[in-house]
């Protein structure tokens, strides 16, 4: 099965050569996961480094027994449980994917042994540098902003989660009941 959708996605990071693409495409296996599944369950370590080719997943704690969303991740994109990942210890997030997603995933061991390759290696440092960003921004926008400002933000800037993210999800992400989230929708 042809997996082109990440060779383009790596090549807006880094340049491959075929020897190269060969190398690093033959370690990704294609899984299919339909609407509702739990492609990491928190609790249990991820053994995999994944690209989201098709599909929405919603990253979410339980915190006083309910789920909080801490991020949603749109396709095309690579995803983990980067802690989890990288300290080998059981995830404090769980995965799921609220639409049917195609994911190429990498094993641990794998991912491990390509780090060995300068472009692929390369890459990963690009990747965990523009994640590292979108966590800080993440942070900064729970830290100094209003529910309402962000979500202007996902309006502006993420317009397509409003269309394809339940109500109760885009509520818990912006740290607001579905009823608050209503009203800033009804003021804007």
């Amino acid at each position: 099965m042809p997996i082109d959708s990440l060779r383009k996605f790596i090549e807006q990071y880094v340049s491959l050569n075929q020897g190269d693409w060969q190398t690093v495409s033959s370690h990704f296996k294609l899984t299919l996961y339909p609407k509702g599944s739990t492609i990491l369950e928190s609790g249990k370590i991820c053994d995999h480094l994944a690209f989201l080719e098709k599909g929405l997943l919603r990253f979410f704690i339980w915190k006083e027994g309910v789920d909080s969303t801490k991020f949603f991740t749109v396709a095309p994109y690579l995803f983990t449980s980067q802690r989890s990942f990288n300290t080998r210890r059981p995830a404090t997030e769980t995965i799921e994917a609220l639409e049917d997603c195609h994911i190429w995933q990498i094993h641990f061991d794998d991912h491990k042994r390509l780090l060995k390759l300068p472009v692929y290696n390369e890459l990963a440092q690009k990747i965990t540098q523009e994640v590292q960003f979108f966590t800080e921004n993440i942070l900064f926008e729970l830290q100094n902003q209003t529910a309402e400002q962000r979500y202007n933000n996902l309006l502006s800037n993420r317009p397509e989660l409003l269309q394809r993210v339940q109500l109760k999800h885009l509520a818990s992400y912006l740290g607001v009941t579905q009823q608050s989230l209503s009203r800033i929708r009804k003021n804007i």
